[in-house]
């Protein structure tokens, strides 16, 4: 005889994953903003330059992020911890340690 499978607890199961997975990823949201020293900006700031991010249509602008970000979490990793902190696996990231120059563009503040 076959047995019988209990959806309710099987989507109960998945939904508490997928709630599970979102609060990780706020969580590394979190810490990649301390890592990087953006907590330092006021929420607006911080909100307009991830808003221009996300709205750019400019490839080598979205490149350049991109090998700058890269760059950010080899010397983070180097340093044990950065990475680590940030996807995270282990331990938090140092505060105050080499947080990443912006784009380039203007200055902070």
């Amino acid at each position: 005889m076959r047995k019988v499978r209990d959806y309710d607890a099987e989507l109960k199961a998945l939904g508490d994953k997928a709630r599970a997975l979102k609060a990780k990823r706020v969580e590394q949201l979190g810490q990649l903003v301390v890592a990087t020293g953006a907590d330092a900006l006021d929420a607006e700031t911080l909100a307009g330059v991830l808003l221009d991010a996300v709205g750019s249509k400019d490839a080598s602008a979205k490149g350049a992020w991109r090998a700058k970000g890269a760059a950010f979490f080899q010397r983070r990793g180097k340093k044990g911890g950065g990475a680590a902190a940030i996807d995270g696996s282990g331990a938090q990231a140092e505060p105050g340690g080499d947080p990443a120059g912006g784009s380039g563009g203007t200055p902070n503040g």
